[in-house]
């Protein structure tokens, strides 16, 4: 034992010697680098000031020395020096301005669509002071895919649908109708549309030609614009962009009553701009599965700063999109309940209203931050939105928003609460045959909206005049049978 204890200190020398031994190129270099640093640092105060040494010197050098990793690195271009001025010959100095970089896009496409057998509708965004100070025009060209066919040209026709709600970008609508019928894809041979966006800019007048749609060979049903052919829907619904925190709970009441309302031949078509997170997904899925149901995932158009998350050009792509499928297009809110009397159906008022393209409907505003108790507190919590929040506001106002339906087929362009650009006519006074109930902000609250309980048919809040409106809390119990007949189950753990 006592000689294994005399040989360990000269095993553990010898193992030191061993590891100095294996590793003494990289020793030596370490030791020269420090070597050399130090000696540079104590030479530095004695360098005269004329030579300069820079702290991206000592990086370059150091780097040299240490292992190769991936750096971004941003390239930055620049310009020779440009003639700013220039005397002339009667002693004027003449300047000069120059444009650098893109303030804002000179067309944002969205989506392209045949609107006829020679008519397309080009829907997107473009910079709002271009528009409203410039002279930007468009040409639309159809360009055959079939090489012994010539290509075919005519002007655009733009529409600004915002009402001037526009931010930096605009809202525009291009229609292009080519003069001859045959002319567009004739043989179903196919083709791509071609979209010659112009800036107007007097002097550099530039121009985008941008490929916004492509037909492959027998890919067009002509029939679809030329025979009246029974639609795949009777209604379908299309949705502003939808943002925000939204509450799960009323965005599944505000769907079960709405499908129930418009029926089997009904469609829906909802925008999700950030608004359809997890929870509300999980609302929509079986509705999505049964296919009453579809979602666009718009969250991509918010990289350009339009009216309300670009709802503008939403519903114009809905529009158009759908133009050949629905009888009729309805456009309002999901914190908005369409209601038509007791006594009628949706399909009796809307076949009443068939001479007209276009019909307005009014707003009957309910309160979301007061709610009826006469079941009870205790019960009335456990009521749906809808079915608690009873108290309509009757004060006189001069007007009031409205929302509408339309005939697709006759539309060319529309907006939020009514279109302006469309053939036939409109009627404004359908308040006997449908009303909408809005309970504004209802939507994004995320918690129980009842703050406030009365049991009174009239009430003051807040300044406000208020009476008891149970129109839609009467058909509550209509619409949860519904729900579990149609789904089951599935959607009882909603939460706010």
């Amino acid at each position: 034992m006592a000689k294994e204890r005399d040989h360990h200190p000269n095993k553990e020398k010898k193992l030191l010697v061993g590891v100095i031994w294996n590793f003494s190129t990289e020793l030596k270099l370490i030791f020269m680098a420090l070597l050399f640093i130090f000696t540079l640092a104590t030479l530095l105060p004695f360098i005269p000031s004329s030579f300069s040494l820079s702290s991206s010197d000592f990086r370059f050098c150091i780097s040299r020395f240490s292992p190769a990793v991936p750096v971004n690195i941003t390239s930055t271009s620049v310009n020779k020096t440009e003639v700013t001025e220039l005397v002339l010959d009667n002693g004027v100095i003449k300047r000069t301005f120059t444009g650098h970089g893109s303030a804002a896009y000179n067309f944002v496409t969205m989506s392209a669509y045949r609107g006829g057998v020679n008519s397309f509708a080009v829907i997107g965004l473009s910079s709002k002071p271009l528009h409203v100070y410039g002279h930007p025009s468009y040409r639309c060209e159809w360009v055959p895919l079939d090489p012994t066919q010539h290509p075919v040209s005519t002007t655009g026709f733009k529409i600004l649908t915002d009402w001037g709600y526009g931010r930096i970008y605009t809202t525009v609508v291009v229609n292009c109708t080519f003069s001859s019928t045959s002319a567009v894809n004739p043989q179903n041979s196919g083709g791509n549309l071609i979209l010659h966006a112009t800036t107007g800019d007097p002097s550099l007048n530039l121009t985008n030609s941008i490929p916004v749609l492509t037909e492959p060979p027998n890919s067009v049903n002509f029939n679809l614009y030329t025979s009246p052919e029974k639609k795949k829907y009777d209604y379908l619904y299309c949705g502003s962009s939808l943002y925000g925190n939204l509450s799960p709970q009323r965005v599944r009441e505000w769907l079960a009553y709405h499908l129930r309302f418009f029926g089997d031949r009904s469609h829906f078509v909802l925008h999700d701009a950030g608004g359809i997170h997890g929870e509300v997904f999980e609302v929509l899925r079986p509705w999505i599965e049964l296919g009453r149901v579809t979602v666009h995932d718009i969250r991509d158009q918010e990289r350009f700063d339009g009216y309300y998350h670009n709802q503008f050009m939403v519903v114009n792509d809905c529009l158009h999109r759908y133009r050949f499928e629905a009888k009729w297009m309805f456009f309002f809110d999901v914190d908005e309940f369409m209601y038509v009397p007791e006594k009628e159906t949706v399909s009796e008022v809307m076949e009443s209203l068939e001479e007209y393209s276009q019909f307005t409907i009014e707003q009957m505003p309910m309160s979301s931050k007061i709610c009826y108790s006469g079941d009870g507190p205790a019960r009335t919590y456990r009521k749906w939105g809808f079915e608690k929040m009873a108290y309509r506001d009757v004060k006189k106002v001069p007007r009031r928003d409205r929302k509408y339906a339309v005939q697709p087929q006759n539309v060319f362009a529309t907006g939020v609460h009514m279109s302006q650009n469309l053939q036939g006519k409109t009627y404004h006074k359908a308040e006997s045959k449908i009303r909408y109930f809005h309970y504004h902000g209802s939507i994004s609250q995320r918690r129980e909206p009842c703050r406030h309980l009365f049991n009174d048919s009239r009430v003051v809040f807040e300044n406000n005049p208020y009476v008891l409106d149970t129109t839609i809390r009467d058909v509550g119990l209509a619409v949860k049978m519904f729900e579990m007949r149609t789904i089951g189950d599935r959607l009882l753990r909603t939460r706010q």
